[in-house]
């Protein structure tokens, strides 16, 4: 038998983790990372689970790979491959060395569109591999949620699945041949279809795993390969002698417990020409489950089951237009029909319509509607990180699948499972294949909580069981199932599972503690040690009861920060899309934020609190982006994680110089502002000198924007805009007034931007309005963790813009960070305050305001070409699709970029931060400026156009001169 896993992770834990970078670095094994931030960072998944890893290492090849193996051998050190890092089972933690694919081995090698088939390293991204197909009419079938950043070897690890496996089938179904390193160190190739005799004789091992088989093939028949998503356990009935001792297929759904995976070889399928949506609806959940098997008699390649809750929460977060209007019901299915006769597609739609005893329902035929409609399908396992109870909830048993005929009557029985625990979750999955995803809100983090997970886990497996069903559909079973494999197989089948491991990894050294001699199930729970961090904060964190370890244990490790933002209007997460290092993403940086709150419990060592090395590490290169906020299924704030920490770090300390110089530059501009040509002398001696740059913590390798030597205040005094104040006592504000939000960067440095706003809305038939004091924000005390000055200079512009909200006058920002901070910072810094929400609820960007004027038209941009850079706190707090609908009904020929611009406010100032900044504007603004040399580029953001200047020879411009200059030629 295998070593026991429990002593294979204790001896692992002996092993100083330097000696282990030595032995990796003498094998000549390059990339590795034994520091406690990228520890941390890699500590966890998807799953509940939290294994402190020795060492991640990066192969680069397939040697660095076998190096790495013999490391492990000679030092008795276990081996966990990992892809992205989004399975929901905690299979890609483990104790020892973690090998991620992600960063190097993730390149498409092959691709023979004649033969129907890719050769891909294990690191690919789906997404990656689809990109490069795609567009020679070929694709990979199987299509998870996460394919914007999960791996081939991932897929392949756990056997996924994905919405269209009606049409496509499992992973396996689609894998022609596989390269492995064995335990061993032997690097072993696999092809489907390879006779079993070449195999065997080729292989002694093979032919022992043959021999196994051959002497329990009753219980191999019996009790494998029952329906299509039994992913539960090693797939035995591959290696079946009528199933061609098929080694290749069997080892999808292995968990990296058998051989270190390398490089596969994929099919490629044609898409039918055409497709289209059907949605139906049903009284509940339950009945759409009865429905599954009715819909599959028309042929669907996706069949996939909603929830109303999973709906609400998306409509709560991002309002009512995130989603397309439903069929009548509570529960729906989504089943895609598709062929290559449009004629008898759209039959079969209309058949499917009226056929499955739904409630209402529809065809939907635009595309665009059909996208928006399986976007929210996709997000689903992070919008359901959020309970219909508002708590956290989790994976664990996030993945049964029975026969979909049983699939209705299994939901009822489950409802009643959970009822009886007084637990309650999200529902959506795979319902054609008998498929049910949810995440559930285990009481983690309260006293028995890991008890009541255990279980619960245990009567849901007798449950599925009782169904002839899997504990897996296709996550596989990792550490929050393998306990309860029991439930499902005999003894006979287990003593299968056991004997496949010792003919392959002997030593259990690949993945210990999964599938075979498995941990318990409640061991390793990242959230059963944490203690509310309520005391002293600067922010409200009032979506989590006031408590900061709450608030940063909402990532639930999805991944999607890791996802590409090219072709999207995504901006998270411009770091790691710079540097591809798991740090550096949101999901890395909440790793570390959870190490600090659990106080280095358990082996941690993040253990100095808000002061920790680890976690300024993992926060210098946040960007502050607020992308997050928008993108991140669990609603992460990051920023304000960020500023929290800088807060707590320096309250009542020294702080870094650029916090000075940057941090208050509001303040150093109206000061300079009393001798402008004065200041700008200063600054100009400061371009010329990069000492002084270093000296404020600038990088001297950026331009020292000067001052307009007329404000935007001044010019409005000469041309007749008038104090908000002075009208308000004078009894005289316009019932046409409106008033402009006079933030540092339009006064000071952007006045002509001001200025357009002033033309556009007296065109539009308002009156522009100023408030009389200079108030300020507080952005840049935000963004570097100043946030009692914060709060100080919000109450003043808060107070200057209440009276003006009372007299119902709309407010109109035009610098988006600082719009965000009134619509979104606000109720974090000031929570409670009547006016700052009043506030909030009266200010709008330009674009919106205008949208909202049924009087006004936009001037005709036909002919316009157009490249937007939205700033990234407009995209996640106010929103970006306002000004995408003014400019594309205006006739304007559209491009709007995702991504970041790299600067965002002081981040790719400061000294240290220059190469990433510039690195970020690579993704997506530099190509598509290049790429248009002749558009107009639109960035109402002021950091946005001067990281464009610093890079280009180019100029960005606001909305409102786009609109100030069309409106003025016409």
């Amino acid at each position: 038998m295998p070593k026991p896993a429990a002593e294979v992770t204790a001896h692992a834990a002996t092993i100083d983790v330097e000696t282990i970078a030595h032995e990796l670095r003498h094998h000549e094994v390059g990339d590795v990372l034994v520091d406690g931030t990228n520890r941390a960072a890699y500590s966890s998944d998807a799953s509940l689970y939290r294994v402190l890893p020795r060492a991640i290492v990066r192969p680069r090849n397939t040697d660095d790979v076998l190096e790495t193996l013999a490391v492990a051998r000679m030092l008795g050190v276990p081996i966990t491959p990992r892809g992205a890092g989004t399975s929901c089972a905690g299979n890609a933690v483990g104790p020892g060395i973690v090998l991620d694919f992600s960063k190097h081995m993730n390149k498409v090698l092959d691709v023979d569109v004649a033969a129907g088939r890719a050769v891909v390293e294990a690191g690919v991204v789906h997404q990656s591999l689809q990109k490069a197909v795609v567009p020679h009419g070929v694709r990979f079938g199987p299509d998870p949620s996460s394919h914007t950043r999960c791996t081939i070897g991932g897929m392949i690890g756990n056997n996924a699945c994905g919405s269209r496996a009606l049409a496509y089938g499992k992973t396996s179904d689609n894998l022609l041949g596989m390269e492995m390193a064995t335990a061993a160190g032997e690097l072993l190739r696999l092809d489907h279809g390879a006779p079993r005799d070449q195999l065997t004789s080729t292989h002694p091992y093979l032919e022992r795993l043959d021999a196994l088989v051959g002497g329990n093939l009753a219980t191999v028949r019996q009790e494998f390969g029952r329906f299509d998503r039994q992913v539960s356990g090693y797939a035995m009935e591959t290696l079946l002698p009528e199933r061609g001792f098929d080694v290749t297929r069997f080892m999808a759904g292995t968990e990296g417990t058998l051989g270190v995976l390398t490089e596969a070889t994929v099919r490629l399928v044609t898409d039918p020409t055409h497709r289209v949506l059907v949605a139906l609806g049903y009284e509940d959940m339950a009945s759409a489950g009865d429905a599954a098997p009715l819909v599959r008699a028309f042929d669907p390649i996706a069949c996939e089951g909603m929830d109303r809750r999973l709906v609400d929460v998306l409509i709560a977060r991002r309002g009512a237009q995130a989603v397309p209007a439903l069929p009548k019901g509570s529960g729906w299915l989504l089943v895609e029909i598709a062929g290559d006769d449009h004629a008898e597609v759209m039959a079969r739609a209309e058949a499917c319509l009226v056929g499955c005893n739904a409630l209402d329902g529809r065809v939907v035929t635009d595309v665009a509607e059909s996208t928006a409609l399986w976007k929210v399908r996709e997000d689903g396992a992070g919008l359901a990180g959020r309970s219909p109870k508002d708590l956290p909830a989790w994976p664990g048993w996030e993945d049964a699948a029975v026969p979909p005929e049983k699939l209705g009557a299994y939901l009822r029985d489950f409802d009643e499972l959970m009822a009886g625990y007084n637990l309650s979750g999200l529902p959506y999955g795979h319902f054609g294949d008998g498929c049910l995803h949810i995440r559930i809100d285990f009481p983690l983090g309260a006293p028995g909580g890991t008890d009541v997970l255990h279980e619960f886990l245990g009567e849901s497996a007798k449950l599925v069981a009782r169904y002839g069903g899997s504990m897996s559909g296709e996550h596989g079973d990792g550490r929050a199932r393998s306990e309860y494999l029991a439930s499902m197989y005999s003894p006979e089948a287990l003593g299968l599972f056991a004997g496949v491991k010792e003919i392959f990894d002997p030593t259990n050294l690949l993945n210990p503690g999964v599938l075979v001699d498995p941990n318990p199930a409640a061991a390793d729970v990242r959230m059963a040690h944490v203690a509310p961090l309520t005391r002293n904060l600067a922010l409200a964190y009032a979506h989590d009861g006031g408590d900061f370890a709450k608030a940063v244990h909402r990532c639930t490790g999805v991944g999607k920060c890791r996802a590409s933002t090219l072709g999207t209007t995504n901006v998270m997460c411009p770091s790691y899309a710079a540097t591809g290092d798991e740090k550096d993403s949101t999901r890395g940086r909440a790793r570390l934020l959870q190490e600090m709150v659990n106080g280095g419990l358990d082996g941690g060592f993040v253990r100095d609190g808000w002061k920790s090395k680890e976690v300024h590490d993992a926060l210098d290169l946040c960007l502050s982006c607020k992308g997050c906020t928008s993108d991140c299924p669990t609603g992460i704030d990051m920023p304000a994680f960020k500023s929290e920490v800088l807060h707590q770090t320096y309250k009542g300390r020294v702080r870094p110089r650029s916090h000075y110089a940057l941090g208050q530059l509001p303040r150093w501009v109206r000061l300079g502002r009393r001798a402008t040509g004065l200041f700008n002398l200063a600054l100009a001696t400061t371009q010329k000198v990069p000492v002084l740059k270093k000296v404020a913590g600038v990088d001297p390798r950026r331009s020292v924007p000067a001052m307009a030597r007329e404000s935007f205040r001044d010019w409005c005094r000469t041309h007749d805009v008038s104090f908000f104040e002075d009208a308000d006592r004078a009894g005289s504000v316009s019932e046409n007034a409106v008033v402009i939000m006079v933030d540092t960067f339009t006064d000071h440095f952007s006045p002509e931007v001001g200025q357009a706003a002033v033309r556009v809305l007296r065109r539009a038939g308002w009156e522009p309005y100023i408030v009389e004091r200079a108030g300020c924000c507080g952005l840049t005390w935000i963004s570097t963790g100043q946030l009692d000055g914060a709060k100080k200079q919000l109450r003043g512009l808060v107070g200057d813009l209440a009276p003006v909200a009372r007299r119902h006058v709309p407010v109109i920002g035009l610098e988006p960070s600082c719009t965000a901070v009134l619509r979104g910072d606000s109720a974090e810094l000031l929570p409670g305050d009547e006016d700052a929400a009043l506030v909030a609820r009266s200010t709008s960007t330009l674009a919106e305001f205008l949208a909202g004027d049924d009087a006004w038209t936009a001037p005709d941009l036909s002919g316009t070409d157009v490249v937007a850079q939205p700033h990234c706190h407009h995209h996640g707090v106010m929103g970006w699709s306002p000004d995408a609908k003014l400019l594309k009904d205006a006739g304007a020929n559209l491009q709007q970029l995702g991504g970041c611009c790299g600067l965002a406010g002081n981040f790719g100032v400061e000294q240290g931060h220059y190469e990433v900044s510039v690195k970020v504007a690579e993704q997506q603004l530099l190509p598509a400026m290049d790429a248009r040399p002749d558009a107009d580029v639109l960035a109402d953001g002021f950091s946005c156009r001067t990281q464009i200047a610093d890079l280009t020879e180019r100029r960005g411009i606001h909305l409102a001169q786009l609109l100030d200059r069309a409106q003025s030629e016409q």
